[in-house]
């Protein structure tokens, strides 16, 4: 299997580091989780290219590597998802937290949680310019994407910015404004954990936008599967869940870039 790291020029000239695998001229891209492009997402990469497609998986902390790397992501966010989610909200929890930790620490923080929001700006015009290297230096003629977790948000996010052949989403927040679902052009499959209140509360804003628009949107909510369960390196791996979402992964790819 053919595969290599190349470096695209996003928005701001900065070079995005990403690994392709595969040689066809359609494929996905692969979004990865909060723990940035790592084994895992390279795996998932590989699968896709099994199924007779590219892999297509951008580091989108490639600014950011020396810092965001997953020992000091997994160190800070610890310390984030164990507050109660009353404190979650609260300013003065995540200073406690702030004024605990080292430079890198800090500057971990104030990425993924205190400004969490520009990092996902910046992510999205990353996968942009991601979709525009596919497309135009690859020459992919179809083009899907996927992700996991934060990725599945921002992979949802993508489709209301580019026309995409197809989205999948696993576990990752709805698009924003709830209305941009209206500018998706391909086919939705969302798959979702049962045991996962912060994303299964977005299904009611969700799915009455789906219906007002009228969009092509297949979903499975998993009972008993935890978030990131699909990540078989992780502790809430569910090989039953994971192994149905394959399938359906499997079909939908096969129907969008056929």
């Amino acid at each position: 299997m053919e595969e290599r790291e190349i470096f695209y020029e996003s928005f701001d000239k900065s070079k995005i580091r990403a690994y392709l695998t595969g040689s066809k001229d359609g494929g996905v891209i692969v979004i990865h989780e909060i723990w940035g492009l790592n084994d895992n997402i390279k795996k998932i990469a590989r699968m896709v290219a099994e199924e007779g497609y590219s892999g297509f998986a951008p580091q989108l902390y490639s600014r950011n590597e020396d810092v965001l790397t997953p020992s000091n992501i997994e160190s800070v966010m610890r310390r984030v998802w164990s507050l109660p989610p009353q404190k979650r909200t609260d300013p003065n929890a995540y200073k406690e937290i702030y004024d605990q930790l080292d430079e890198k620490g800090k500057k971990v923080l104030e990425l993924l949680v205190l400004n969490r929001g520009k990092l996902e700006e910046q992510m999205v015009k990353d996968l942009i310019k991601a979709y525009e290297y596919v497309t135009s230096s690859l020459s992919w003629r179809k083009v899907a994407a996927m992700g996991f977790c934060m990725g599945g948000g921002l992979a949802f996010q993508l489709a209301t910015e580019v026309p995409l052949d197809g989205v999948i989403v696993f576990y990752g927040r709805n698009p924003q404004p709830i209305e941009a679902v209206e500018k998706i052009k391909g086919p939705i499959l969302g798959l979702y954990a049962g045991e996962d209140p912060p994303i299964l509360a977005g299904l009611p804003e969700l799915i009455p936008a789906i219906i007002k628009y009228k969009k092509d949107f297949e979903m499975k909510i998993y009972p008993g599967a935890y978030h990131a369960f699909f990540n078989d390196s992780g502790r809430s791996y569910n090989k039953e869940a994971a192994e149905d979402a394959w399938e359906r992964v499997k079909r939908f790819l096969k129907r969008v870039l056929s």
